[in-house]
């Protein structure tokens, strides 16, 4: 009989560690541009932190899936604990002393992107072993509660703790991290590492999660359409709604309610996500997901409203994250054991390369049509997507769980309670946020 996820204990502990995780993440990620900006007074560096954080991930995420399949995965989440924590330690003592250089907070944010890059396939890759292959969905939406809650929370009081002191969240986010390395410590559940020959970042080893995705044309399709196409499409969606609401930036209170919305809508999508089984019907909820954003857009650009956009928005958002947890559940089911780690860095990289050009696309498009025809135009992009994932006949030929075997000299793993022969978080699909500056990625965020 399975152990329901409230026992099990290795699952609790992974879900806390990303907790404090994710809560001191989202801290710093409103405080670093407030500290560069309170150091230099200059916009632009205060985005070349973004930017060189964003760089980093994009550049190390396939080498960070290689690691996390060739090293043993707990083990290598201990190691990247004490790297985000050295990391972070550093920067709050710098500030604490009252400077804080460029260089150094570059040096953070390009390492903590750097550290995410590995940290992340390799907790995808444990929670495989710790969460059996039938409540890998509700895992899932777990997670991704846990995550939405934090990303609401956490820009609050961070910002309140800067007010009082600039190195008081960076402080905040290191005590996170300390928690959640002892979480990290206690999870009894190991995941075998992967013993082979040969060059560690060789161009095969590079491209093998790219090459498993490409093969299996469902996953190609909907990666391709859902997960880079709508991640475009839906960032240039909401920077329109952001823009046009916000007069000309003289009022952030349109805009800024639409943004509330788009997480309030990812956080209930989490909630409702376990009562109807997703991994069941991601292919309808897929569907379902493009077509409400294709109407979301014409809706918007005939009745040009803050409150209707932010409900709009809400919506494609809720069914975004229901049918994103449907699928990269199946997809970590349907993943070979000892491909995890650079499948998960494969599929994220997909859904992430587009995302910073979705704002710059919407950006362009209000200025040379106006709102109306940036909406316009935006859900013509949504409707060839929705055509695709709706028509394709790769997009209706789900892939079935791999039968894997073991290699007879290979270890046997130490299971945790709810280890389970045959078990098959996730990277980003569908709309989503791009990274935070200098945060940890965790399951679920």
């Amino acid at each position: 009989m399975t152990t329901p996820l409230r026992g099990n204990r290795d699952f609790r502990l992974l879900w806390l560690s990303g907790l404090f995780a994710v809560l001191g993440g989202q801290m710093t990620a409103l405080a670093l541009p407030l500290l560069v900006l309170k150091e230099t007074g200059s916009a632009v560096q205060a985005g070349a932190v973004g930017t060189v954080s964003v760089g980093a991930v994009l550049i190390t995420m396939l080498p960070g899936g290689v690691m996390a399949d060739r090293v043993e995965r707990r083990r290598l989440m201990r190691l990247c604990d004490v790297g985000s924590l050295t990391v972070v330690t550093a920067l709050a003592t710098a500030v604490w002393f009252g400077h804080a250089p460029m260089p150094l907070v570059l040096l953070v944010a390009a390492a903590g992107a750097v550290i995410s890059s590995v940290y992340a396939p390799a907790v995808f890759g444990l929670m495989r072993a710790v969460v059996p292959a039938d409540q890998m969905g509700t895992a899932t939406a777990r997670l991704q509660a846990r995550s939405q809650t934090a990303r609401l929370v956490g820009p609050l009081v961070g910002g309140a703790l800067f007010g009082i002191h600039p190195a008081l969240p960076f402080a905040a986010e290191a005590l996170g991290l300390l928690l959640s390395t002892v979480c990290v410590a206690l999870v009894r559940t190991r995941s075998r590492a992967r013993a082979k020959a040969g060059a560690v970042f060789s161009r095969r080893e590079l491209l093998a999660g790219l090459t498993f995705l490409w093969g299996l044309p469902y996953l190609r399709t909907v990666l391709l359409v859902f997960g880079l196409g709508m991640n475009f499409a839906f960032g240039a969606l909401t920077f329109t709604a952001l823009t046009a609401f916000s007069d000309g930036g003289t009022s952030g209170i349109g805009g800024g309610f639409v943004i509330t919305c788009v997480s309030a809508g990812a956080l209930a999508g989490a909630l409702i996500a376990p009562r109807i089984s997703p991994e069941r019907h991601s292919r309808l909820l897929i569907v379902a997901t493009c077509w409400t954003c294709v109407t979301a857009a014409g809706v918007m650009a005939w009745a040009g409203t803050p409150l209707v956009a932010g409900l709009m928005c809400a919506l494609c958002m809720c069914l975004s994250t229901v049918a994103s947890i449907g699928f990269l559940s199946k997809l970590l089911v349907v993943t070979p054991e000892d491909r995890v780690g650079r499948v998960q860095s494969a599929a994220g990289f997909l859904s992430s390369m587009v995302q910073p050009f979705g704002p710059l696309a919407g950006g362009a498009l209000l200025t040379a049509f106006g709102a109306r025809g940036a909406f316009a135009l935006t859900g013509c992009v949504l409707a060839l997507s929705a055509l695709v994932v709706t028509l394709a006949p790769s997009a209706r030929a789900e892939p079935a769980p791999p039968r894997e075997a073991v290699p007879a000299d290979a270890p046997e793993p130490v299971a945790g309670p709810a280890r389970a022969a045959g078990d098959g978080p996730v990277p980003a699909t569908g709309p989503d946020h791009a990274p935070a500056v200098a945060k940890r990625a965790v399951p679920g965020d």
